[in-house]
């Protein structure tokens, strides 16, 4: 359990996430996961970096647990430190990052998923940003990188989900297949990607980053500002406890 990491092939370098049940990510994982992706793109033979889960879905987003059990709002400022290190570290690791979703993908998922370089998922993968039912606000900015302006708007704002074959449409997400043929499907682009020269990935990854349209750095920090405000008012507080309640509720009804 925790975070993975091990060489599949030459030049190839796979970071696995392990929570479970839901790989919903305490603080501390979040910072594990990007220490894992750094280290793995500034190895010298490394050409590119596979990024996956196991268990029933990709990513749950952070620990709620975490948060409740902190009456105070360190377990908040550590969650978005974290956040912030493992999505940066994607976006800014040496190499590509290849990026295989399986199940679901919610919360600080869509900011891994929005700041890779390369998007498989399973057939029954789903992508959403649940945060407005959470009393929170954040990756967005990400969400923006997969889908229309105006399609993450209405994801944001309705907490809704798109699927996999959706977002193939829009072309974020590169390939569609079943579940078992997922990490073969991944490992397939890797490869690709690990055979062309490294200085030239290097360079290429560099240059990309360079010619973005939108410093995903500094619009996802301005997004957890508003996420602090929330907290700091009791709102989130007040809408989590909600939240549990409706768990508690649901768990009695079964």
């Amino acid at each position: 359990m925790g975070i993975n990491r091990h060489t599949e092939t030459e030049g190839v370098e796979v970071v696995t996430v392990d929570y479970p049940p839901v790989n919903a990510l305490p603080s501390d994982g979040w910072f594990a996961l990007a220490d894992a992706i750094r280290e793995a793109g500034r190895a010298p033979q490394t050409r590119v970096v596979v990024l996956r889960a196991e268990g029933r879905g990709f990513n749950a987003g952070v620990d709620i647990k975490e948060m409740n059990a902190d009456s105070g709002h360190t377990a908040l400022i550590r969650a978005n430190h974290g956040c912030f290190e493992a999505f940066a570290a994607v976006y800014d690791c040496e190499v590509p990052v290849v990026t295989a979703v399986n199940g679901f993908c919610l919360g600080g998922g869509i900011g891994l998923v929005g700041n890779s370089d390369v998007i498989v998922a399973s057939d029954d993968a789903t992508f959403g940003l649940p945060e407005v039912d959470r009393g929170a606000l954040g990756a967005a900015t990400h969400l923006a990188r997969l889908v229309p302006q105006h399609l993450m708007r209405t994801m944001f704002f309705t907490a809704g989900k798109l699927t996999a074959q959706q977002l193939h449409h829009f072309g974020s997400v590169y390939k569609v297949v079943p579940r078992a043929e997922l990490d073969a499907a991944a490992m397939e682009v890797a490869k690709n990607i690990a055979n062309k020269d490294g200085r030239v990935i290097r360079a290429a990854k560099k240059a990309l980053n360079g010619i973005d349209v939108q410093d995903v750095h500094r619009s996802y920090r301005f997004e957890q500002g508003f996420t602090m405000e929330l907290n700091l008012a009791g709102v989130a507080d007040e809408i989590r406890a909600r939240f549990d309640d409706d768990l508690a509720a649901q768990k009695k009804e079964k």
